[in-house]
């Protein structure tokens, strides 16, 4: 499987919008209706649902809970790069996505963290409890990659420590999943994939999954992605959920429940894109209220944007970034998360089954 890199810039739209009628022939049309209309459904109930969970006190301690480690993780990051006494920066398209954009998601800007500003203006999110809409998948989607932390291997760039919280809108429980994340570098490659101007089959950088704590909290080490053509730069997450751990640190089975991309302030980007490797990147930026996909990931009520915290005084020193996400666990969306190719030690194989033509559509949950 070899296809060109350039293809969302000439195709994507396209396929966002007219695959529905041609990825899946097995598929009647009346049946795709009616699945689009129960998906819609299913996420109006939800929303209302979730209003009333926002105010049961187990909700609310663990927002506080939430606030509170997030403070601590972003001291033991600030410690670990001998930031601990350097001050910081800070702060917080469809009609939705253009509300959302114009947002500050920088917690950085207040010097005097730690004494004058409490840790929940700095630390909380104003996504917790709403469902995710889910997003394309896009082609570079990597099935059974490796179970770890840390997935910067030896690429240069901005690091930025990840932290998501998952919660289950059935319950309003923490969710027990598994968490696929992916991105490119910082010049627009993607690791594991044969596609024309990626990584290649035997690398693996910035790709890694890790399973949901009691929290319903994963934890990942990775870089400020860059950004391709026709693309904002943004972080892919699909949610697994039944898949079976591995004893060689990989995963298998289970359905996906959830596939999203989440963006980062405009601000941010142009921020990060003047620095080395960045600046090296010959193609052109695309803005995020220009991208494609960037309409799917928000709705009136849910933000796509990260927040985030510079480490210390410039960019170089790091970001602490988070997000909550609420996913619907009894959903299956395996038809819309085609994987390119599979993960294998010494270098991973293409993937002879591969649905190039469903890349490019959102499963109909964004409403």
């Amino acid at each position: 499987m070899v296809f060109k890199s350039k293809f969302l810039a000439a195709s994507g739209l396209f396929l966002s919008l007219a695959s529905l009628g041609c990825a899946h022939p097995g598929e009647g049309h009346q049946k795709r209706v009616q699945e689009a209309s129960n998906a819609h459904m299913v996420a109006a109930l939800n929303a209302r649902a979730l209003e009333a969970c926002n105010q049961r006190p187990e909700v609310k301690a663990r927002k506080e809970r939430a606030i509170a480690r997030r403070q601590a993780t972003f001291t033991e990051l600030r410690q670990k790069r001998g930031l601990k006494d350097e001050s910081f920066v800070h702060r917080r398209d469809d009609a939705a996505f253009q509300k959302w954009a114009a947002v500050d998601h920088n917690k950085t800007g207040i010097v005097d963290f730690g004494q004058d500003t409490p840790a929940e203006d700095l630390f909380a999110s104003n996504t917790s409890c709403l469902l995710a809409p889910d997003n394309a998948n896009g082609p570079y989607f990597v099935y059974q990659e490796l179970i770890r932390q840390d997935v910067v291997e030896d690429e240069p760039g901005v690091p930025m420590h990840l932290e998501f919280q998952f919660i289950d809108v059935n319950t309003c429980e923490p969710a027990d999943v598994l968490v696929d994340i992916w991105s490119c570098n910082s010049t627009g490659q993607y690791s594991g994939v044969s596609a024309e101007g990626q990584g290649g089959l035997a690398s693996s950088y910035l790709r890694g999954v890790q399973p949901t704590d009691d929290e319903g909290v994963v934890n990942f080490d990775t870089l400020f992605p860059g950004h391709y053509e026709a693309r904002a730069s943004h972080q892919h997450i699909i949610v697994h959920v039944g898949s079976k751990i591995l004893d060689n640190g990989t995963y298998t089975g289970g359905v996906v429940a959830h596939l999203s991309q989440l963006f980062f302030d405009q601000k941010l980007i142009d921020a990060v894109e003047q620095l080395e490797p960045y600046n090296t990147n010959q193609i052109a930026q695309t803005p995020n209220l220009e991208d494609a996909f960037a309409g799917y990931g928000a709705t009136e009520e849910y933000d796509p944007f990260i927040n985030y915290i510079v480490l210390g005084s410039d960019l170089s020193s790091g970001l602490f970034a988070w997000a909550e996400l609420g996913l619907n666990t009894s959903s299956n969306w395996d038809l819309y998360a085609p994987y390119a190719s599979i993960w294998k030690e010494g270098g991973g194989s293409d993937n002879p089954a591969f649905n190039f033509s469903i890349v490019g559509t959102p499963p109909p949950t964004h409403g």
